[in-house]
């Protein structure tokens, strides 16, 4: 036999399974790798935000007059007065009136009573 016989020959033999003949993996596991990634995406992204979403409710709740609060643009300031969605501050010898939103911390209780 010479060697295009022989190449013939193997080219029709039927080629041999990937598997090694061994059944096929049941059809969930193929999900499994999504499932775990969307479980850590929840766990590691979603939650923590949902988690500081609360807490910024939470703190815009308790807004009250007299709280020194820093905003989110870094002005530091005492609450004259809390309105619906506005926020009215004094800091230095100005008055803001700010979004409630752009408050993201409080950093004393009722300043205006301490002093």
């Amino acid at each position: 036999m010479d060697m295009n016989c022989l190449a013939v020959i193997l080219a029709m033999a039927p080629a041999p399974s990937p598997t090694g003949g061994a059944a096929a993996p049941p059809s969930w596991m193929q999900f499994l790798p999504m499932v775990l990634i969307v479980v850590v995406f929840y766990f590691i992204l979603i939650r923590p935000q949902q988690k500081k979403a609360k807490q910024q409710a939470e703190l815009l709740k308790g807004l009250k007059s007299g709280d020194k609060v820093g905003t989110a643009s870094g002005i530091i300031g005492v609450v004259v007065t809390v309105k619906d969605n506005t926020v009215t501050l004094r800091s230095g010898d100005s008055k803001l009136e700010l979004s409630k939103i752009s408050v993201t911390e409080i950093l004393s209780k009722d300043s205006a009573t301490e002093s």
